[in-house]
């Protein structure tokens, strides 16, 4: 099952063939400082990810960089420059996806202001 999306403005759009996975919603500060709350994404593999627009990449460390729009400012990819995935937005994917949350990420670094009240598994 693929998937496709787009950014706010709709400058930039994406697609894949490939089956999303390990969809998860991000509690990391840096995830939480970029989107203003929580980031929800799912892998796939970056070969099969076909982007068209003008994506700007941001170094948020030596290990992975984020992609988004420069027009808008969303928020649209992740990728840890070591592996060959690459984490799409679940929030800007067209509907319907077909994809259900597996787990929370990075719960120990949670905001104090929200409590996690599903039945996700949650890793610190």
């Amino acid at each position: 099952m693929g998937v496709t999306g787009q950014c706010l403005c709709g400058a930039v759009r994406f697609r894949t063939g490939a089956t999303p996975t390990g969809a998860s919603v991000c509690h990391c500060a840096m995830c939480r400082r970029q989107s203003g709350h929580l980031w929800a994404s799912a892998q796939v593999p970056k070969p099969a990810l076909e982007i068209t627009g003008p994506v700007r990449w941001h170094d948020s460390s030596e290990a992975a960089q984020r992609g988004f729009c420069p027009t808008c400012g969303s928020f649209l990819f992740w990728h840890a420059r070591a592996e060959d995935m690459i984490s799409i937005s679940l929030g800007a994917l067209d509907a319907p996806t077909g994809i259900t949350l597996e787990k929370h990420i990075f719960t120990a670094d949670k905001g104090d202001y929200y409590t996690i009240s599903d039945s996700l598994p949650q890793k610190e």
